[in-house]
């Protein structure tokens, strides 16, 4: 499944967020995947995904311009796809 920003996702169960100066290094520890996540904003918004009724709406929350979301979706999208976010 793409990921779709009008959906509401929220960080897997089983995977762990280790603070790193670039970001911040996902471990799945179901899937054994590590992922790179590769800004601290980007971190910060994969934090508050679970708190709003969608991506768009965390990303508003974040304070992120408009003009950056396709570049922050195709991150998330990555994400996804390594079950890091999983839909809620």
């Amino acid at each position: 499944m793409a990921f779709d920003p009008g959906r509401p996702y929220r960080l897997h169960e089983q995977v762990v967020l280790r603070p790193e100066p670039f970001g911040a290094l996902a471990y799945h520890h179901g899937n054994r995947r590590l992922s790179f996540v590769r800004s601290p904003e980007l971190v910060h918004l994969v934090r508050m995904l679970d708190r709003h009724p969608s991506a768009r709406a965390a990303f508003d929350a974040c304070a992120i311009e408009g003009r950056r979301w396709p570049s922050f979706e195709r991150a998330l999208d990555a994400l996804a796809a390594s079950e890091v976010l999983v839909a809620r």
